[in-house]
């Protein structure tokens, strides 16, 4: 269904995602259809003629699954499959039916599992309802549907509860791993974005992660962490996170609430975009707003345009997003263009975080020499006499270490 109010464009986007995500679950898709209302219908989301026009037609397909490109009610969903014959499906519950099959880890199953039980629980009466007493009166008990529909339900929010107190240590265990993590002070910069946008890819190219990297969407899910030496000599932990989607169920935010830490504690964020999708800003705002919900709006925030490499030439498109959204890189995690400016511009981003002083190093001590190239970043260098001088930038807690060879402190270029 369109809402008359809403962009063309914009529908037309959406139903083609919903295609993309129907034939990720696994499906065949055999037509679509639009039908433009000022509001839903109360009852049966489209009208009751165009729902009817549509069930003929897919009597006529052999269509088992009709999917609708938003959240139905349960009401809805019953009513729509009294109409249509066969299994309904919502956007929800297509979504979720993906992250089910792409979850590998316990921690990501549970998440997926939640956000399942949350979204069956109210729609548990149309599973009973043919066993339901159809009498009532003082003295009277609900029949079988009824007896089963509690049984049901109280199964349900117990397991929903189970779930809950173990996602909780889940939560525990991520903020004594980000503990360790601080203790080190290496920086924490997550790969945000778009599903399908190459941050998998991204991963892979710039740390020799093995991520799986599909062209398909939510081809990973689970988060990976791998560190990557900047060529400012830093030490970065680069995280990849499941990727977003436009209307993205609000239950499953709060399933992976615990995953999605990763992202607020993060010191950076690294926006990538699919360039060459027709839709690259829409995704862009649809990010935002997942970032907004989860609270990590405001956060330092690198946009990374990646798939350059399809643009077919045309860098109208490349320069238009810069002008956009200045201090972003253009790349292609395919065939490595651009990852220079990349690492260049992350280790800039990183720089506040780095004390930048003069030191003088007697050649008697080497060691300190070496260290000093292991765990800062060199920018010039003089040897005079007996001792050598540098110009470099220090992790703060490594001030104390090289106390005793400081000379001043020097302003940030």
């Amino acid at each position: 269904m369109e809402v008359k109010s809403r962009n063309q464009r914009e529908s037309d986007g959406s139903l083609e995602e919903l295609s993309e995500l129907a034939a990720t679950a696994g499906g065949q898709v055999v037509g679509d259809g639009i039908q433009k209302l000022a509001a839903p219908c109360a009852s049966t989301y489209i009208g009751k003629g165009k729902a009817d026009e549509f069930a003929l037609h897919c009597r006529q397909a052999d269509v088992d699954t009709v999917i609708f490109d938003d959240e139905l009610s349960p009401a809805q969903t019953r009513n729509l499959e009294n109409v249509f014959n066969c299994k309904i499906l919502d956007r929800t519950s297509l979504s979720l039916d993906i992250f089910a099959q792409r979850a590998r880890t316990r921690e990501g199953k549970l998440q997926i599992e939640l956000a399942q039980l949350q979204h069956l629980l109210p729609r548990l009466t149309r599973f009973w309802g043919h066993l339901s007493r159809q009498k009532g009166g003082i003295g009277m008990r609900g029949g079988e549907g009824e007896t089963q529909l509690e049984t049901d339900r109280r199964r349900v929010q117990d397991r929903i509860a189970r779930i809950t107190r173990d996602l909780e240590v889940v939560r525990r265990q991520r903020g004594t791993q980000r503990q360790a993590r601080q203790r080190n002070h290496w920086a924490l910069a997550s790969i945000v974005g778009y599903t399908n946008a190459g941050k998998s890819t991204l991963l892979n190219v710039l740390t020799g992660a093995n991520v799986l990297a599909e062209d398909k969407l939510f081809a990973t899910l689970d988060p990976t962490t791998r560190r990557l030496r900047l060529p400012t000599n830093q030490n970065v932990l680069l995280t990849d996170t499941v990727g977003f989607i436009r209307k993205l169920p609000h239950g499953l935010v709060e399933a992976f609430k615990a995953t999605l830490e990763e992202v607020v504690q993060a010191d950076l964020l690294v926006h990538v975009v699919d360039a060459s999708h027709p839709q690259a800003e829409e995704q862009i705002q649809s990010v935002d707003a997942v970032l907004r919900e989860i609270g990590a709006e405001g956060k330092p925030t690198l946009m990374v345009f990646n798939k350059i490499d399809q643009l077919n030439g045309n860098r109208d498109t490349l320069t238009r997003f810069l002008e956009r959204h200045p201090g972003g890189v253009g790349i292609s995690a395919t065939t490595r263009e651009g990852l220079a400016a990349l690492l260049a511009e992350l280790g800039s981003q990183l720089r506040p975080i780095r004390e930048f002083m003069e030191l003088s190093v007697p050649h008697d001590q080497p060691g300190v020499i070496a260290r000093l190239h292991e765990v800062g970043q060199v920018v010039e260098r003089r040897y005079e006499g007996q001792t050598a001088r540098f110009k470099a930038r220090i992790p703060p807690h490594f001030h104390d270490e090289f106390a005793p060879f400081f000379v001043r402190e020097l302003q940030t270029a």
